[in-house]
């Protein structure tokens, strides 16, 4: 299976526990080649991934990149915590010109289950699959929409590659960069429109909080931690942190002994507290509860 993850120096840490998450839940007859798209991480940064072959081996190449190629992104206003490297994987058919197939993710994602069912699905005449994107279900003007969510995408770089799909983000973004909203997101779902097949949402659990996810599932394939509530930031309230944490304990970065009380107990009372600032009416919404009989029921 190819796997694409880009990424620069300063999500280098969140890139490894994406990768090891992956090795730790894969079956034993899977095999990876990772392409990381290197947007100028360091060599320690490096070091620590390729320890990662402690938990099982794998191929691994880091594709240096060069930021000029995206200078037509640059001007795109949208969320803070997006940075030029999202829009990487516009031009994968061209980083990776020998692969037909590849599975990119997002670094606030961890993988739960063997990927290999989702590396194999008929693509059909699509140039790549996902999964519904969370506000598509938030918001009832778009009900009916097949947006999906660009942090998880399995891509046929062969048919994007035959038909310059490239050249046809570029052109999008240039027509319309002041309309632009999420950006790579709106990018490839609206050049590609009616041409993204749509997955299952256990593929893509999007999760920012316990009211907030975009499927209520307690057992999602692939988890990832959408908008500002990263896991690794102290005190975020995102519901599924917890298991980011057991990845991050099997990687070079597992927190110490001396900090497991700070990220441990001290960080659920702190996010508790944050969350009922941010939210303090949270249990007389009729969200609230649903969460909480989808939870446990």
């Amino acid at each position: 299976m190819n796997i694409c993850i880009s990424c620069d120096d300063k999500y280098a840490k969140y890139a490894g526990v994406v990768i090891a998450s992956i090795l730790i839940n894969a079956d034993r007859e899977d095999d990876f080649s990772f392409y990381i798209l290197d947007g100028g991480i360091s060599e320690g940064a490096k070091n620590r991934i390729l320890r990662l072959n402690s938990i099982r081996d794998f191929e691994i190449k880091f594709i240096p990149v060069d930021s000029s190629l995206f200078d037509a992104y640059k001007g795109i206003i949208t969320h803070d915590y997006l940075s030029i490297a999202a829009y990487y994987r516009l031009k994968l058919s061209q980083f990776l010109p020998k692969v037909d197939r590849v599975i990119y993710l997002d670094c606030d994602t961890i993988v739960r289950k063997s990927l290999n069912d989702f590396y194999n699905i008929d693509l059909e005449d699509n140039y790549m699959a996902g999964v519904i994107d969370a506000r598509v279900k938030y918001k009832p003007k778009w009900k009916n929409s097949s947006y999906v969510n660009s942090g998880v995408l399995l891509m046929d770089l062969d048919k994007i590659r035959q038909d310059d799909v490239e050249a046809k983000f570029l052109k999008y973004t240039i027509e319309h960069s002041d309309e632009i909203k999420t950006g790579d997101q709106d990018i490839i779902n609206f050049t590609l429109e009616g041409k993204i097949k749509i997955v299952e949402d256990k593929w893509n659990v999007q999760v920012s909080s316990f009211l907030s996810r975009s499927n209520f599932t307690k057992d999602p394939y692939i988890i990832h931690y959408i908008a500002k509530q990263k896991p690794w930031i102290f005190a975020s309230y995102n519901h599924f942190k917890k298991e980011y944490f057991k990845v991050l304990q099997r990687t070079p970065w597992a927190i110490s002994d001396n900090e497991k009380f700070k990220w441990g107990i001290w960080n659920d009372f702190c996010a508790f507290i944050h969350f009922i600032k941010d939210k303090p009416l949270f249990f007389i919404r009729p969200k609230f509860w649903e969460a909480v009989i989808k939870t446990i029921f």
